[in-house]
């Protein structure tokens, strides 16, 4: 039996938009459906984290507020979680934790947030938010290829020269509403814009990010609940 799964979920309380918690409950039910012995460590600004028992890592939205708020805690994270993700350790990083883990972001009011610069992208504010739907196909080792969620922001996010974008917009804004491009990935970290909560509506994401973390092949599971919302959104979007 694989595991145990070990969850480090980065600042939950500033960082929750949209139901992004959501997230590690499909994680850990995942996992424990599959028998796993699942845990949870809830991180706050100031923390100490056993970073050696961790094997996937966790962040989701927030407010510029909130960023702001744990934005100088982050930077004090940043050698241990840079040295973690390049161990192999997966990390899904859902709106704010993804413009946070780029080189800066820009927030509405035109302050400068400085991030990480694990990912090769920078984040500037729009003229307007991106809201609504969205439908992206990746080139993730995922059957099917498209992912679904829920976009709201105002940043726009650019990617560097060294930044592999995520997916391709099929419905939707993303990244910035002009390239074609959602999110980003380097190794075995995901930056994205898509809430919903993202990895309920995506079983095969889940399930991706899980193997990743125990280093195993997952048995499968019964998944027609959540295929059922995913085939709704994707429905939405062809008749958009």
């Amino acid at each position: 039996m694989a595991g145990p799964l070990t969850i480090l979920h980065l600042y939950p309380e500033q960082m929750n938009l949209y139901g992004d918690r959501g997230n590690v409950l499909a994680l850990v039910q995942r996992a424990r459906w599959r028998g796993m012995t699942a845990e949870v460590i809830s991180a706050g600004v100031g923390d100490d984290i056993p970073w050696d028992r961790v094997n996937l890592i966790f962040m989701g939205g927030g407010e510029d507020t909130h960023q702001a708020q744990i934005a100088d805690d982050f930077l004090r994270l940043a050698d241990p979680l840079i040295d973690r993700l390049n161990h192999g350790v997966p990390m899904l990083a859902i709106c704010g934790a993804y413009q946070l883990m780029g080189k800066r972001y820009v927030t509405a009011d035109g302050r400068q947030l400085p991030g990480i610069g694990y990912f090769d992208v920078w984040t500037e504010p729009g003229t307007t938010r991106a809201i609504g739907d969205v439908v992206v196909e990746t080139e993730l080792p995922i059957v099917p290829v498209t992912l679904v969620g829920f976009e709201n922001h105002g940043g726009r996010t650019h990617l560097g020269p060294s930044a592999q974008p995520l997916a391709r917009v099929k419905l939707g804004q993303g990244n910035n509403g002009q390239d074609g491009t959602e999110g980003t990935i380097r190794g075995h970290a995901i930056g994205t814009y898509l809430h919903g909560s993202l990895l309920p509506k995506n079983p095969h994401l889940t399930d991706l990010l899980l193997s990743w973390a125990l280093n195993t092949d997952l048995s499968p599971l019964d998944s027609e609940t959540e295929w059922e919302a995913h085939r709704m959104i994707v429905a939405r979007a062809q008749n958009h």
